[in-house]
């Protein structure tokens, strides 16, 4: 549920759904964050690979509890290593805030490939072609979406928090076989943050696109990570801030 209606000014408005996830990693509590409802599954376990706590091709799975008002999803995976001796918490707007340290952001990501190239008027165009009904009706939701090399959307999702968003397209992507997203393009629908490079690092993505700005540390990642990012893309152009040998003509 994306979108929930309410009154304001006496007439009726829609606003998008924020509600409390719990995910738990063979029963035991691991993370709460704060997102849209749907793709709950897709959502604990692109965080999960995010976190390099899950390999991409190990088994996995993840389901809602039985009791669906509880906002708790339930991961079936072996991880690589033990999670940090505390709780992730995470609201919409950062997944990073609240860390002990900065030790903590570890990306635990192999060298990214050359990946494609692709022609700077797409990139620029990328976030026309991302589906965003879920914003179209409350102006409230980020999204993520993932490409290939032809500009064709091949999966999008929507969430109050960006990080969810991308965390729900590396969980599909995940579910279904595709990562690590070597000869793919995510664009996101916001600011391109440390912790957005971070995830689309750990998937394997070449190339990260952003409607708007990114942060220093966030060109920073993607500089010691080879990746291609691109900030302000919008049809009049986009901002080329590392991996230029990607963009061609």
């Amino acid at each position: 549920m994306l979108a929930k209606a309410i009154e304001r000014d006496g007439q009726a408005d829609r606003v998008a759904v924020e509600e409390p996830l719990e995910i738990r990693v063979g029963g035991e509590p691991l993370a709460v964050t704060m997102r849209t409802p749907g793709h709950d599954e897709e959502l604990a376990l692109g965080f999960l690979h995010g976190e390099g706590l899950l390999d991409a091709d190990a088994p996995c799975s993840a389901g809602l509890s039985e009791d669906l008002a509880a906002n708790v999803v339930e991961v079936d995976a072996k991880l690589r290593r033990e999670p940090a001796r505390r709780r992730f918490y995470t609201t919409s707007s950062c997944g990073v805030c609240g860390r002990g340290a900065l030790d903590e952001v570890a990306v635990n990501s192999a060298p990214l490939p050359l990946g494609p190239v692709v022609a700077r008027d797409l990139l620029a165009t990328l976030p026309e072609l991302l589906e965003q009904p879920g914003f179209a009706a409350t102006g409230g939701l980020h999204a993520t979406g993932l490409f290939d090399a032809a500009g064709t959307l091949l999966l999008a999702r929507e969430d109050v928090g960006r990080h969810n968003a991308m965390d729900k397209v590396v969980g599909r992507a995940l579910l279904d076989g595709w990562l690590p997203l070597h000869e793919r393009v995510l664009c996101v629908s916001g600011r391109l943050s440390f912790e957005l490079v971070q995830k689309a690092a750990v998937a394997g993505a070449p190339i990260l696109v952003g409607v708007g700005a990114p942060t220093s540390l966030a060109v920073a990642l993607a500089d010691e990570s080879g990746m291609t990012l691109c900030g302000f893309a919008r049809r009049s152009g986009v901002n080329v801030y590392t991996g230029e040998a990607r963009v061609g003509r």
